[in-house]
């Protein structure tokens, strides 16, 4: 038998893996920073990589992380420390994800139209 949960149970998901995204991008923002050490021509050579088309994607990708996880902590800490949040949290879901995507679309436009 699965756990047929909903919007509780689709954010906590989305939370977590939003979270790993951007911990995984943070450690590597930190490793390829640290090749400063090793020299100019390591360093750049790793920083052209990052010109490829692939990384933009990434860049909207990791937009769109930070986005979900900062609205769902708004969210969580609205359920948590307000007395009548838990009553609303599957409207409070669904108004993050309108917001979410009202600042996804002009957002991503503005990153790919570049």
């Amino acid at each position: 038998m699965i756990y047929r949960g909903k919007e509780g149970q689709w954010s906590w998901v989305l939370h977590r893996i939003t979270g790993i995204g951007v911990l995984l991008f943070l450690l590597t923002h930190i490793l390829d920073t640290m090749l400063v050490g090793w020299g100019p021509e390591i360093y750049n050579k790793v920083m052209s990589i990052y010109r490829h088309p692939f990384f933009k994607i990434g860049e909207v990708g990791l937009f769109a992380a930070v986005l979900y996880h900062a609205l769902n902590g708004i969210r969580i800490i609205l359920v948590d420390f307000w007395p009548r949040g838990t009553q609303y949290h599957r409207q409070m879901f669904y108004g993050e994800v309108i917001l979410f995507f009202l600042a996804m679309i002009p957002v991503s436009f503005l990153m790919l139209s570049h």
